[in-house]
């Protein structure tokens, strides 16, 4: 019995001092927090060892730790604890990340603590090169960022490149400092992404694909609330391979709680009713040659958005690719603008088997005649958004031109307030099923709906509120 419990003894200390022994506090290489001191090396010097001895935990305790790009390394965990600020160097400073984890495997980043990037300090200018993200991931295995946050980036907040098994899990975002401010942005396979807080300048969540070799799969993102002065949640714009086998799932879409640098109603005072709004709630782009293929977005709900949805196939490089297989269902969204939702290929390509089901879109109206009757350019090469076609559009709820195979199931367009464009409009449609649609009717004695050069369009069971 002595015997026995004098090797539980051993076991429970040899246990304590293995965690011990894993556990690496930067202040104990140095580390200052008080703002001021600069901890670059101090803190890549914990990294370091926490590496060398087989991994472990490096903690960031309470304190604002000032520092320059430090690299993770594989095994390692990095942790910012309660009451801990890492904060980036700013004042012209160039690095590429705050926190960098490149070609490392099982590495973390948790606590509760703040990553703070200070980027009202750096040169305030769209698309400045040499600002840092907060978090940059790239070419690595198994990463897992947990409940931080990430405050006022210099540029992106959280970038993950080349990246195979990622979970971001509780995260907290907050990003008005510069331009280029996004949240998240995936070109990676296999990533989970769920409950987490965004609230940024640029777009919410954003998957890109910059590799031609390697398409940004898999992906899965969930129970997420999204605040954006730009798109809530987007694949693209840089779509080179493309975008496959990714789910969207129960997130709430809203208008951001500042917008310092987006004045979108300044340019459009007619058109956008609010002086904060996103620019749509989601924005599935590809323009670059790639491919899009099964896409399933659903249970979203979105107000201070100006588009609700916005699809778009262009040829912005001189390439084409494809844009088939999406289902977007149980949407409920309040647009502010009078640009209707858009689904829109370019002349001779087709976007391609595309089902909304279960959606209601409320649209604050306004439009005219002249609306109606306007020009709508192809503008085959133009930057991908909502407004490519200009601040208005020839219908209120849904403009469709370039498709093949669309599905409209229990859709609801309804009107705040008087609009004399149809509700729908196709051009170049052909194979169109429509059931149980309803619509508020348009005034000026315009039809509800608009068609031209369409094939096997049928509608079923719909409903015209007069």
């Amino acid at each position: 019995m002595i015997v026995h419990k004098l090797l539980v003894f051993v076991a429970c200390l040899c246990c304590f001092i293995t965690a011990h022994a894993q556990n690496y506090n930067i202040k104990d290489y140095r580390a200052v927090g008080d703002g001021k001191t600069v901890n670059t090396s101090a803190i890549q010097r914990a990294i370091d060892a926490c590496a060398k001895n087989g991994g472990g935990t490096v903690i960031v305790p309470a304190g604002t730790f000032l520092t320059g790009m430090v690299t993770l390394k594989s095994n390692v965990n990095f942790h910012v604890g309660p009451g801990a600020i890492l904060q980036g160097i700013a004042n012209g400073a160039k690095y590429t990340s705050l926190l960098l984890i490149d070609s490392a495997e099982h590495v973390s980043v948790t606590g509760e603590g703040v990553i703070f990037g200070d980027g009202k300090n750096f040169p305030v200018k769209e698309s400045y090169p040499d600002r840092p993200y907060l978090i940059f991931a790239r070419n690595s295995k198994n990463v897992k960022i947990e409940n931080v946050t990430l405050r006022h980036s210099a540029a992106w907040a959280l970038r993950l490149f080349g990246c195979e098994g990622v979970i971001i899990k509780g995260i907290s975002i907050y990003s008005h400092a510069n331009f280029n401010n996004d949240g998240i942005d995936i070109d990676s396979k296999d990533v989970i992404v769920s409950d987490c807080r965004i609230d940024s300048g640029d777009d919410g969540i954003c998957l890109k694909n910059d590799d031609p070799k390697r398409p940004c799969e898999n992906i899965t993102i969930t129970n997420c609330i999204v605040a954006s002065n730009c798109n809530m949640i987007k694949m693209g714009t840089s779509s080179v391979s493309g975008f496959k086998n990714i789910t969207i799932s129960n997130c709430v879409f809203r208008k951001a709680s500042e917008s310092p640098l987006h004045h979108w109603n300044d340019a459009a005072t007619n058109y956008i009713a609010d002086r904060i709004t996103g620019i749509s709630g989601i924005a599935l782009e590809i323009v670059d040659g790639g491919h899009m293929d099964q896409i399933s977005i659903s249970n979203i709900s979105m107000t201070g958005v100006q588009t609700p949805i916005f699809i778009r196939l262009g040829s912005r490089n001189n390439a084409t690719g494809s844009l088939k297989n999406v289902i977007i269902s149980n949407v409920n969204a309040t647009s502010a603008s009078r640009m209707a939702s858009t689904i829109s290929a370019v002349l001779g390509f087709y976007i391609e088997n595309v089902s909304l089901r279960d959606v209601i879109f409320k649209h604050t109206g306004g439009g005219t005649i002249a609306d109606y009757q306007a020009t709508v350019p192809e503008n085959e090469k133009g930057y991908p958004e909502n407004r490519m076609f200009g601040w208005t559009l020839p219908a209120y709820g849904l403009y469709v031109r370039h498709v093949k195979n669309l599905s409209l199931d229990n859709v609801q367009l309804q009107l705040m307030n008087a609009d004399s464009r149809p509700a729908i409009w196709l051009e170049d449609v052909h194979g169109l099923h429509g059931n149980g649609v309803k619509i508020d009717k348009p005034t000026a004695g315009t039809p509800w709906l608009k068609e031209i050069n369409t094939t096997d369009v049928t509608f079923t069971n719909t409903y015209v509120k007069k």
